[in-house]
């Protein structure tokens, strides 16, 4: 009897936003630690987990990432094409701006999303590694501190 030969990784993200008129989002930017706490500041955003997308490894966990290499490139990860216009029209006019510097952040479908283990999640506002809490509230723009 043949096993299932598809891959659940490459498979699109089934899942759905905790409420009416709310939308999931995907975005990849190197350490997710700062990028989630970046978020969390943000007027609007609900709800932020960090995980892992886009790769090839069902179920992966941080130990399979390392530290190098192309999961910490940028991207925007769409559930639908209202958000890949968006993305793709944001990054035609940042592109204008900065003129002579290429951006390459990616713009794809979003695939099916893992979250990372607990520890990971609110990492910086807890604490981080060394117990120095940064503050997730909204509109805060103290400068993020990004360690282990």
């Amino acid at each position: 009897m043949a096993g299932n030969t598809t891959n659940p990784a490459l498979e699109p993200d089934t899942d759905s936003p905790i409420g009416p008129g709310l939308e999931f989002a995907q975005f990849a930017a190197g350490c997710f630690w700062g990028v989630e706490l970046a978020f969390q500041r943000v007027e609007g955003v609900v709800k932020t987990e960090v995980g892992y997308s886009q790769g090839h490894v069902p179920d992966p966990t941080y130990k399979l990432r390392g530290d190098v290499g192309t999961q910490y490139r940028s991207g925007i990860y769409y559930y639908n094409q209202e958000q890949a216009r968006l993305a793709q029209e944001t990054m035609e006019a940042k592109q204008k701006e900065l003129k002579d510097k290429t951006i390459v952040t990616e713009i794809l479908p979003a695939k099916r999303f893992y979250t990372a283990e607990e520890y990971h999640q609110q990492y910086l506002e807890k604490g981080g590694g060394q117990g120095s809490k940064q503050s997730a509230a909204k509109g805060c723009n103290d400068p993020i501190r990004c360690y282990g």
